[in-house]
C-alpha cells in the first residue's frame, strides 16, 4: 500500500486487520492515541502508561526484534516536548513498525521496557544520557556515553552550543 493515512480513524478503518493494530485495539484500545500509515510502515502514538503493555501485544503480533529505541526534542516548538520511538521488527513478517511515546518537557519519563527486550537496556541508557529521559524501572540508569561528572544532556535544543561554562 502506498497511501499515506493520518490520524487513528483513518488508519483504522483502512488498515484494522494490521496484527499490531488488531493488537492493541483488542487488548488495550485506550492505549492508542494516534496511528499513520506512511511510507509503507506503521506508526502508532502510545500513551506513556500504556508502553509496556504494548511492547508485550506487539512482541504477541510477532514483532520479535527491537531495533532501536531513540528520542527527538521538539523544543520549542511542540509540548508534550519529547517524543520517544521504539522501532520495531518482525522476521516472519518481513516488516517494521514504529512506537512512539510523546513526554512532557518537565521530568519527562517513562517505564522501562527492558522486561519485554532485554536489548533496550543500553539503549535506554543512550537516550537517558543525550536526551535527560528517565526509563523507571531500567535495572542500571546511569550515563553511557558522557562521563558521569558531566552537566546536562548535550542533545536537548537547549544545550549550550559549546557546554556549560
Amino acid at each position: 500500500m502506498s497511501t499515506t493515512l493520518h490520524g487513528k480513524d483513518a488508519v483504522l478503518a483502512e488498515m484494522g486487520q494490521h496484527p499490531a493494530l488488531a493488537a492493541l485495539v483488542a487488548g488495550m484500545p485506550e492505549a492508542l492515541a494516534d496511528a499513520r500509515w506512511d511510507r509503507e510502515e506503521m506508526t502508532l502514538t502510545i500513551a506513556p502508561a500504556e508502553i509496556v503493555r504494548a511492547a508485550e501485544a506487539m512482541k504477541q503480533a510477532g514483532y520479535n526484534f527491537l531495533e532501536d529505541v531513540t528520542a527527538v526534542d521538539w523544543f520549542p516548538a511542540l509540548e508534550p516536548r519529547f517524543q520517544v520511538s521504539y522501532h520495531l521488527l518482525s522476521h516472519v513478517r518481513k516488516e517494521r513498525i514504529r512506537l512512539r511515546v510523546m513526554l512532557s518537557g518537565e521530568k519527562p519519563a517513562v517505564r522501562t521496557i527492558t522486561d519485554v527486550w532485554p536489548s533496550a537496556n543500553y539503549y535506554e541508557r543512550e537516550v537517558f544520557d543525550l536526551f535527560g529521559i528517565h526509563f523507571e524501572g531500567h535495572p542500571n540508569l546511569r550515563r553511557i556515553l558522557m562521563p558521569d561528572d558531566w552537566t546536562g544532556h548535550p542533545l536537548r535544543k537547549d544545550y549550550p552550543v559549546e557546554g556549560y561554562r
